[in-house]
């Protein structure tokens, strides 16, 4: 049992390691690890082999690792792939991205200390679908039980909301929204401050931005998609921050999720070459502490594993034929 368990981890951790850019990594916006998942599928097969029964109990010790079905879409990002939008199209995107950012602007005044998660979910629900005439895509999205995610300080991505959690001073919290209309999502984050964290956190927060601005300055035309991720990667780690590898960007538009993935950090493969038409997301999450990420219990909410803070911005792009459009930009934005 012990040499199980030991040939499990290394074979988990090993795995992990990889570049994600490998066939089988799942990206953000809430795809799972599929290539944990095949891992323990067939570190399981192999257990059985050599300890009989006492292997599936001993793989299942690691199948948490691995979180729910993963989305078949996303795992050939060749350019035969890559949803290349037309005319109509980006208007319609631009047109559900202008909505989704409107919906974090509304938001805004109503974070603060004593206000639940679940409270900010209504408003939001309520907002989208009454006042927007539009759909939260979250809301039972491959199960996801609420119209947007609030992930609050040491959650890195897909909280969800609820009305025991209640925001205090000195926390962050990141609210991911996406808004399909007339068939095509907008997906856009921001991070609230709720009071004044500490230096170190605010600090977080503000090289997570720049993170993500430095992404986006380098989606251009012609250019390869690793570029993004070796921009995000070098900014982070010069500022002592450590970039989430299980996580990325991801193409968008008549499905919340499309190709390609878009990597946040270095990767050997340079990633496909943009081009005008592409749309898809730039979602930089970094921790405080190390990149380790851990899934809980509701299969969803992904935290940090030494329980640093974690921050994440997100925005919707367009590449056009000479530079790139940030399709869900606030109005106190410049890009």
């Amino acid at each position: 049992a012990a040499i199980a368990r030991m040939c499990a981890f290394r074979a988990l951790f090993a795995l992990d390691s990889r570049p994600c850019s490998s066939q089988g990594q799942a990206c953000a916006g809430m795809a799972g690890w599929g290539a944990q998942a095949a891992a323990v599928g067939g570190l399981r097969r192999w257990l059985r082999a050599y300890f009989g029964g006492a292997g599936d109990a001993e793989a299942a010790r690691f199948s948490r690792l691995a979180p729910p079905p993963v989305y078949p879409n996303l795992y050939n990002s060749s350019p035969m792939a890559i949803s290349i939008k037309t005319a109509e199209e980006i208007e319609k995107m631009r047109v559900a991205s202008r909505l989704a950012a409107e919906v974090l602007q509304m938001i805004g005044p109503h974070v603060r200390a004593g206000v639940s998660t679940g409270e900010l979910d209504r408003l939001c629900h309520e907002y989208i679908v009454n006042e927007q005439q539009a759909i939260p895509a979250p809301l039972h999205y491959r199960g996801f039980p609420r119209s947007i995610c609030t992930s609050v300080n040491h959650v890195v991505c897909h909280g969800i909301p609820n009305d025991d959690c209640r925001l205090r001073k000195g926390d962050i919290v990141n609210i991911d929204v996406t808004v399909i209309k007339d068939g095509y999502h907008g997906d856009t984050s921001k991070m609230f401050l709720v009071g004044t964290p500490p230096a170190r956190t605010r600090r977080l927060v503000e090289v997570a931005y720049e993170c993500m601005q430095k992404g986006i300055r380098a989606a251009r035309p012609g250019t390869n998609l690793g570029a993004i991720g070796a921009a995000i990667q070098d900014h982070a780690e010069a500022s002592r921050f450590s970039v989430v590898r299980e996580y990325c960007g991801h193409g968008i538009g008549r499905e919340f999720h499309e190709d390609p993935q878009v990597l946040h950090y270095r990767s050997h493969d340079p990633g496909v070459t943009m081009r005008p038409g592409m749309t898809f997301t730039i979602e930089p999450m970094l921790n405080a502490g190390k990149r380790r990420v851990q899934l809980l219990d509701d299969r969803w909410t992904v935290v940090t594993r030494d329980r640093s803070p974690s921050a994440q911005w997100e925005h919707t792009i367009l590449i056009t034929a000479s530079a790139c459009e940030v399709l869900t930009r606030r109005e106190e934005e410049r890009f």
